[in-house]
Order: structure tokens, then sequence, then C-alpha cells
């Protein structure tokens, strides 16, 4: 009784074809597409820089234990 079904979806989606029509609903998929994939790609980037960091961290820590016990 409270969920969406099929029709109900399949009307939705003819709305918005004969609102928006086909080219404009491609755009719009398209520049989602390209968006998604350009967070993803920070994503990432942030993931290798914040690798490079903690071995980074971790190299230093190793010198200054190293250079402490001299």
């Amino acid at each position: 009784m409270g969920g969406i079904g099929i029709w109900q979806l399949i009307i939705i989606l003819v709305i918005v074809l004969l609102l928006f029509g086909t080219k404009r609903l491609r755009n719009l998929g398209g520049d989602l597409g390209g968006a998604v994939k350009g967070f993803k790609g920070a994503m990432k980037e942030g993931e290798e820089e914040k690798s490079t960091n903690d071995q980074k961290s971790v190299a230093n820590d190793d010198d200054n234990k190293d250079n402490s016990t001299k």
C-alpha cells in the first residue's frame, strides 16, 4: 500500500521525458557522469597523497628514533 510500483515509475519517467526531452536528459546524464568521474579522481588523489604523507611520517619517526639512540 505504501511503496511505489513499476507503473508509477513508468508514468514519472514519461512525464520527465515530456518535460525535458531526450537531448537535454542526455546532456544532463553526461554532465552528471563527468562530475562523478571527477569526484572519484579527486578522492583517489587524496588517498594517494595521504598514504604518501603517512609513509613520510613513518620514515621521519624512524630517523628520529635512530638519531636519539646515538
